[in-house]
């Protein structure tokens, strides 16, 4: 029995939807930019794949898809704020990209912070790599870099990250 390509989307967004959407957070300025960015790319996907037999997408066109919808979410807003700043116009957006279950535990919230502080370079490799699931090879195609260059900005962010962490324990340690 052959299932319908509706049925192969479905199970393939089961599956991969939720390290999809946490990369589409690292683009988005809330939640809702974020689910907006995957439907954009879940739906050009879905009519580029139709000529294809109408199956789901490799992984990584599908991080390089959500990337291209972020950077034109990106530009736009830019445009956007520019014409809006020119009326005077103050603009307070609260970033929300990692698990909200986690906001109890005050090294996850600390590890939050920093990986939001990475640099784009850096923290969308982290993404793509940690929770999307992505080997260095699938991440360079996305961003059209060298493996090596992907896992090196990988090993750069996670020396910033445990320098970061190093930091918090000693504070935490001198104040006890």
């Amino acid at each position: 029995m052959t299932l319908n390509p509706a049925s192969l989307w479905k199970a393939w967004l089961a599956e991969h939807g939720p390290r999809l959407l946490l990369f589409a957070r690292s683009w988005g300025n809330s939640q809702q930019d974020a689910e907006d960015l995957l439907q954009e790319a879940v739906l050009r996907l879905w009519h580029y794949q139709e000529d294809k037999g109408g199956g789901p997408p490799d992984l990584p066109l599908v991080f390089s898809t959500i990337r291209f919808c972020g950077l034109n979410l990106h530009r736009t807003e830019s445009r956007r704020k520019k014409r809006e700043e020119s009326i005077v116009y103050l603009n307070d957006f609260q970033d929300v990209w990692l698990d909200p279950v986690l906001e109890d535990d005050e090294e996850a919230l600390f590890l939050r912070e920093a990986v939001q502080n990475l640099s784009p370079k850096l923290r969308e490799v982290v993404v793509m790599k940690t929770w999307g699931g992505l080997t260095f090879a699938q991440i360079s195609e996305v961003l059209a870099i060298s493996p090596n260059t992907a896992a090196s900005r990988y090993r750069y962010a996670l020396e910033q990250l445990a320098h970061e962490l190093r930091q918090l324990k000693e504070a935490r340690h001198v104040s006890a």
